[in-house]
């Protein structure tokens, strides 16, 4: 069946929705709309069910582009608007069908450097009243945004040590935050002085107890719930060892650590990287090549390819829109499945 399937491959060249990274677009609203948007490509289909969650006549939207390294999506609901990191840029910016794409922070890190191999946000998301939330690396620090435009700590340190750079976060429904916390924003990653010595996986409660739940992984990334939130998945992005992880999650942490998926056989460029989960289940995760579409029990359905390195996901609209970012460029595409937005 795997290889018995059809690939269903569509390539267009050039256009762009909106104007590039930084820009407001300088086109009228009625020559965005999605039906007009281009086609590019490619839409890998490998077992039957993969049809019930992208339509058969689906196809990749590129939106903006001209940026170095995109990151961290997360979908604004009351402002109806994407957020996402240009993490090479030190920069977030935001995109609606309305407005197009511009800066929203500019920069996001303003401290000194030394010891720093990167410093701006990568992951976001949104908390229960809609404030974004921000994985920082320069900071090595998860932050709030607040109403005035400043960013309150959530958290920065374990055990009295400062965090390395968290990298991805979500939230469950009792509002714990799960997060990474990988070495990559520090210079000589594990080499570097400041390195705690473990990249930790973690959980912060509600009332701000924080718990080191793995810290076995190499380089733990993206992070998801399963929608019972009884597993958690943790991509490992290291290039020595490409899988995706998953855990059992209770209130006395994670246990049952095992291999989800292994993609250490693929040769296209691409790191186990973001993931997110849809309301089934589903895992819609950065990977080779694109976006790797697995069930629940472990079966590779299918794969999205954008065409560049592709970084990470977020649902968006009404739910069943799957942005994505992927190097210079940010990309939709609209699925017959969806996922909860993170927000009010």
């Amino acid at each position: 069946m795997k290889q018995s399937y059809r690939v269903l491959s569509v390539i267009v060249s050039g256009v762009v929705i909106s104007g590039c990274g930084g820009s407001a677009p300088e086109a009228p609203a009625e020559e965005t709309t999605p039906a007009e948007a281009p086609a590019i490509g490619e839409i890998v289909r490998l077992d039957p069910r993969f049809d019930a969650l992208v339509p058969a006549d689906a196809v990749i939207e590129k939106l903006t582009d001209g940026y170095t390294f995109t990151e961290g999506p997360v979908w604004d609901r009351q402002n109806n608007r994407l957020l996402f990191s240009d993490v090479r840029e030190n920069h977030i910016h935001q995109w609606s069908e309305a407005a197009g794409a511009s800066e929203f922070i500019n920069p996001v890190f303003e401290g000194d450097r030394t010891g720093k191999r990167s410093v701006s946000s990568n992951g976001l998301t949104m908390d229960a009243d809609g404030n974004l939330i921000l994985c920082e690396h320069g900071y090595r620090r998860i932050s709030r945004l607040e109403d005035n435009g400043s960013r309150s700590v959530v958290v920065e340190a374990y055990e009295g040590g400062q965090l390395n750079s968290p990298n991805d976060a979500v939230f469950a429904s009792d509002g714990s935050l799960y997060f990474t916390d990988p070495p990559y924003g520090l210079e000589g990653l594990e080499e570097s002085p400041e390195w705690r010595g473990f990249n930790g996986v973690y959980r912060l409660s509600a009332d701000g107890e924080l718990e080191l739940l793995v810290e076995d992984q190499t380089r733990p990334n993206g992070i998801a719930l399963s929608p019972d939130e009884t597993t958690l998945y943790v991509a490992n992005s290291d290039a020595e060892n490409k899988v995706w992880m998953a855990y059992d999650i209770d209130d006395s942490g994670a246990s049952n650590a095992r291999v989800f998926y292994d993609i250490n056989d693929q040769t296209e460029s691409g790191a186990a990287d973001g993931l997110k989960v849809d309301v089934n289940g589903n895992l819609f995760a950065t990977g080779p090549g694109g976006v790797w579409v697995i069930t629940p029990d472990g079966t590779h359905l299918g794969t999205i390819k954008p065409g560049e390195v592709t970084a990470n996901v977020a649902w968006g609209g009404d739910g069943s829109t799957l942005y994505m970012t992927a190097s210079t460029g940010l990309y939709r595409i609209h699925l017959s499945t969806e996922g909860i937005i993170p927000g009010p």
